[in-house]
């Protein structure tokens, strides 16, 4: 999760936001005064996948698993992200002497550590929910190098330079127990299978794997680290019969340090300066040679570039590029940077840099490959209960935005919301819950049920308007119901009234998007409305329009 500051903030072009929405998405005239008016709409965007949901609840799963999945279901979420700490596994996670164990076996390992993953895989599985599991730090202390700094063990426990071959061991362990094949000592069946993996989380952050540079910061070493993780993750899912999965490399925080010596040991890396290095690269995009190719463990000849994808398969063979692309108090097309400094960034504004920089270092080894990409961590801390946070309405009408932009983009594949409720308070600030802590739900929970945006809220009369949404839980009522969805859009007049439908939409695409045109009488205000089968109506969040 992202917890770097970052500096105040500029806001982006109308011309750059209509490039990351889509070139044409909407035909702008833009008035005097400053106004603008939609005239048509573009055709939805070209996706190589539907765009699914994926969400993160870590506190309630592991506490309650079967609940908090029923709640996320009526919600129509479809994945579940696990964090899956190598330490809350292993043997003897906190001894620098390594345990006598088959570190390949899951029987190997104490049988407590598996017990919430397994409760966990099991209730995902008879309730018809995706799991996307995630191997990461923290590191079993006898798994780390020596050489860590004086204090650092108790600061950041487990992320010093992990052993890629004990890492590999792991995996295997973990992939055979959840093969679908494998019976623990005393259940009565197998486990279910899982088929989609994360690898690690946030690399570029010192706080999830360190050292991240040495040599007063010049020299990148964490990419050389992660790659050596990945390469033996690939190597232990391809064994134990995993090699058709769905495998996440990535998982990169959005932001970093680049001010003075850092990122050191523990401080960020800027993604966009380590991709690069992960993939061998320089700040051209080409092949490092010499010097500063040893310096970060790359080939330094022709030979060696050539073999490196084959070398390093799941750098240029994964199903996607995940990404975290955390927003701080601004709205998801505004840059929380001076100019210059957020240019190596990769949260919502600078995707599309994202997208040249990842496409541009594997095309330099002759690959056409073109990652999804993967939202799998998001969220917008809110004040309350957090002073300096984003208000929950206004929250709730960003992370729509945010989610609007995502369907626009092609290449992103999926949406997430980290969090269900928000922590006890004093424990943690990431408050970025649909829930306060105590279960009262924010504005941001009935706007993550069912998002709703318009691009453009002020048009001529007789023009329309496009109005975008989604009802994420009918995800579940066209999988087990024969009767087509619809979805309302509804219309409230400004002087008052009550709500009435304007136009019913048929819900096709398989996690409830749609995208349509809405002629309006007037100014008023503008929400969807949906009903459960069999159970409640529900509404989205209002957009106030404006009818000249």
């Amino acid at each position: 999760m992202s917890r770097i500051h970052t500096p105040p903030r500029r806001a982006i072009g109308l011309g750059v936001v209509v490039a990351l929405i889509g070139a044409a998405a909407v035909a702008l005239l833009v008035s005097g005064c400053g106004g603008t008016t939609a005239t048509e709409t573009a055709q939805a965007p070209t996706r190589t996948k539907p765009l699914e949901t994926i969400f993160e609840a870590p506190t309630e799963l592991w506490e309650n698993p079967g609940p908090t999945l029923d709640e996320l279901k009526r919600l129509g979420v479809g994945r579940v992200k696990v964090f899956m700490h190598w330490a809350d596994v292993a043997p003897d996670p906190t001894s620098h002497t390594q345990p006598h164990f088959d570190a390949s076996s899951p029987a190997a390992y104490p049988a407590a550590g598996w017990t919430h993953y397994d409760a966990i895989v099991r209730a995902a599985a008879a309730r018809g929910i995706g799991l996307d599991l995630a191997l990461l730090a923290k590191v079993p202390l006898w798994a780390t190098a020596p050489g860590v700094p004086k204090g650092a063990t108790s600061s950041y426990p487990g992320v010093w330079e992990p052993s890629a071959q004990e890492f590999g061991l792991f995996v295997r362990a973990v992939a055979t127990r959840y093969s679908g094949h494998y019976k623990p000592p005393g259940a009565s069946s197998s486990l279910p299978r899982v088929d989609f993996w994360s690898m690690w989380n946030e690399p570029n952050y010192g706080t999830q794997l360190a050292p991240q540079a040495i040599d007063h910061s010049t020299v990148e070493v964490s990419p050389a680290m992660y790659r050596r993780l990945l390469d033996a993750a690939w190597s232990a899912l391809q064994a134990t019969g995993h090699g058709h999965d769905t495998v996440l490399i990535g998982e990169i925080a959005p932001r970093g340090l680049t001010l003075g010596d850092v990122p050191g040991n523990f401080a960020g890396m800027v993604p966009l300066r380590f991709i690069p290095a992960l993939y061998c690269v320089d700040a051209s995009l080409r092949p490092l040679q010499g010097e500063a190719a040893v310096e970060r463990s790359c080939p330094s000849t022709s030979a060696g570039s050539k073999a490196f994808p084959a070398n390093h398969p799941a750098l240029f063979q994964a199903a996607g590029f995940a990404f975290h692309p955390y927003p701080q108090v601004d709205a998801p097309n505004v840059v929380s940077a001076p100019d210059g400094l957020g240019a190596q960034y990769a949260d919502f504004p600078q995707l599309a840099a994202l997208e040249r920089t990842l496409d541009g270092a594997i095309a330099a080894y002759g690959s056409g490959t073109r990652f999804p990409l993967y939202n799998t961590e998001f969220g917008y801390k809110t004040n309350p209960p957090l002073a300096g946070a984003v208000d929950p309405g206004q929250a709730a009408a960003w992370a729509n935005q945010a989610e609007y932009m995502s369907w626009r983009d092609g290449r992103v594949v999926s949406w997430d919301q980290y969090l269900l409720a928000d922590p006890q308070p004093g424990t943690s600030d990431f408050v970025t819950g649909l829930e306060f802590f105590g279960g009262k739900h924010k504005a941001t929970y009935d706007a993550f049920r069912m998002p709703i945006y318009l691009p453009i809220t002020t048009a001529a009369s007789g023009h329309s308007l496009e109005v975008w949404g989604c009802v994420r839980p009918a995800h579940y009522a066209m999988q087990h119901s024969e009767a087509q969805q619809v979805a309302q859009v509804q219309f409230q007049p400004a002087a008052g009234g009550p709500f009435t439908t304007v136009k019913r939409v048929t819900l096709t695409d398989p996690f409830g998007y749609f995208d349509t045109l809405v002629t309006f009488p007037s100014s008023g205000n503008v929400r969807i409305t949906w009903s459960y089968p069999h159970g409640p109506t529900i509404h989205s969040r209002t957009v106030a329009i404006t009818i000249r």
